[in-house]
């Protein structure tokens, strides 16, 4: 016979004994926020994973369209004299390292759920971001500013067209004005100081004849900024979509890897 007083305790009724289901309760909740979070941070880890291979692939077709430039076209579209390293190829192969690394850093910290690659992926990423919207703000704020300085170092550029060693700037020229159907930078007449008379390139005709540098008939009259700007608000639409694509994604990233981080610092504190 079992003693009175010492019989086992029936502590399946919750209200003679709350506190051993009230422990229960807690330890099955963490339980269940602990497979959430898991969920969450494997979904995490995939989204974040195909951005940055889209973003790293990306990547690797602009540093390869700017190579190509280079192989192709030298430097293609050199107009500045301050500036010569300033090609649309050097611009193709800098932004497109940039993205492959940047790409790189976060496809490699998904994978391998990495805090310190995730947060320097995330730290480069909003630098970046950061960078763009400072130079957006200014070029908005700036528009005056910019155009008259891009003028003048534009027709500064002139004095260097058909010289020793400035083969691309000529190159750049001669497309621009030939692609644009334009001569000069802001008039035709740019182009007399710098020829020594009244002449202009081949580029500028419109009419190869003998002479036609000379013959004013056979010259394009647009100026070539006034052009281009028309160019570009002409493809103003696409262009503002492919500009806000380009921060949507970088907010994207951002967000995905900062969540990718919490669950990872969150999944270490459980289990510390």
């Amino acid at each position: 016979a079992i003693p009175v007083g010492m019989e086992p305790k029936n502590v399946s009724n919750p209200k003679r004994y709350p506190s051993v289901f009230s422990r229960d309760a807690d330890h099955d909740a963490k339980v269940e926020e602990l497979i959430m979070g898991q969920h969450c941070l494997q979904c995490m880890k995939y989204l974040l994973f195909i951005f940055n291979l889209i973003f790293w692939l990306s990547g690797c077709g602009i540093l390869g369209v700017g190579v190509w430039l280079v192989v192709t076209q030298g430097n293609f579209v050199t107009l500045s004299s301050s500036f010569p390293s300033l090609t649309v190829a050097n611009f193709f192969i800098a932004a497109g390292s940039v993205i492959m690394i940047v790409g790189f850093l976060g496809c490699i910290g998904a994978v391998i759920e990495n805090r310190c690659l995730l947060l320097s992926f995330f730290v480069v990423l909003l630098i970046i971001f950061l960078l763009e919207m400072i130079v957006g703000i200014l070029f908005l704020c700036c528009q005056d500013e910019i155009n008259q300085y891009a003028k003048k170092e534009l027709k500064r550029g002139l004095q260097f067209y058909n010289t020793t060693g400035n083969n691309d700037l000529t190159n750049g020229w001669d497309i621009v004005q030939t692609d644009f159907r334009c001569c000069g930078v802001v008039s035709y007449e740019d182009w007399f100081s710098v020829l020594n008379g009244n002449k202009v390139p081949a580029s500028c005709c419109f009419k190869l004849v003998s002479n036609c540098s000379s013959t004013s008939d056979t010259w394009w009259k647009d100026p070539c900024y006034d052009k281009v700007i028309k160019w570009l608000k002409e493809n103003i639409v696409a262009i503002c979509i492919f500009g806000l694509c380009i921060p949507v994604l970088q907010i994207l990233g951002l967000v995905f890897s900062l969540v990718m981080y919490c669950q990872l610092v969150k999944a270490e504190k459980h289990y510390s």
